[in-house]
């Protein structure tokens, strides 16, 4: 009793977190017309598609850009986090806690006053309305989380194999790319997830960082797209639905990936 009464209780709970994404799914596949009704429509029984060919027509090119934005920041912070997290946690740097301690705070800044500072920084270098000022934006806020989730996953790799490819001869950075990276994969997929994720449905760096319409990404495409369609929710819906699916798929493919490197990580 008690295990089906669990059950029960998580099924409740999963359809009312679910409830939003269905209705989406389903408003984006009536006609205008019936998402007015007094009467709800709960099946898209009589379901068109002609907000997806209206969302599709006006919002591919913001799609692009937020992929081409997403895949240039884990780029950029796997770059960067990768050999910082390898330095912390396994080739012994200096002040080791303080650098650990000073990424906990880079945290807590608020986004706000992060997002002035670099429409300044962009404004000066002509970087304004390019994806290389939100790659470099996105990337400032994912790399001390990369940082700390690698780091506390390379400290559970053991010493004995750093060292024993320094007994054969191999360099610090040949250690890092054939022997740390390979054990690492979980925890680099885990956090090239989380960056793709953060980079995806960032809205408030975006919108600061590009007045043209043409050269935003998804999340604000879709704010102007509400803003000048507020009575075709058809196609509003439809554009929801379609900036949804890279994420759901992403995270369905890496989903064992983030679990054995979580679990790897707390051992």
């Amino acid at each position: 009793m008690r295990r089906a009464l669990n059950t029960a209780v998580g099924v409740l709970v999963l359809a009312v977190m679910l409830f939003p994404l269905y209705w989406m799914i389903n408003a984006s596949l009536l006609p205008s017309t019936e998402l007015v009704r007094s009467t709800p429509v709960w099946l898209p029984i009589h379901g068109t598609l002609d907000g997806y060919r209206n969302a599709l027509g006006s919002q591919g090119r913001h799609l692009l850009t937020s992929v081409y934005v997403a895949l240039g920041t884990v780029a950029v912070t796997l770059m960067v986090a990768v050999p910082a997290a390898y330095g912390l946690a396994q080739a012994g740097a200096p002040l080791r806690r303080p650098l650990l301690f000073g990424l906990l705070v880079a945290q807590m800044i608020p986004g706000i006053v992060m997002a002035n500072a670099f429409y300044v920084a962009a404004n000066r270098l002509y970087l304004l309305n390019t994806p290389l000022a939100l790659i470099l934006a996105d990337s400032t806020l994912c790399v001390p989380f990369a940082v700390l989730i690698l780091h506390a996953f390379m400290r559970g790799i053991p010493g004995e194999l750093r060292e024993a490819a320094q007994l054969d001869g191999a360099s610090a950075l040949r250690t890092l790319r054939s022997v740390i990276l390979p054990v690492s994969r979980n925890a680099i997929i885990t956090a090239s997830l989380f960056s793709f994720l953060f980079a995806w449905a960032d809205f408030l760096f975006a919108v600061t960082l590009t007045t043209r319409d043409e050269a935003a990404p998804i999340t604000v495409g879709i704010y102007r797209f509400i803003g000048a369609h507020l009575s075709d929710w058809n196609s509003v819906m439809a554009t929801g639905v379609i900036a949804s699916l890279p994420v759901a798929a992403l995270l369905v493919l890496a989903q064992r990936y983030v679990a054995a490197s979580i679990t790897s990580g707390s051992v």
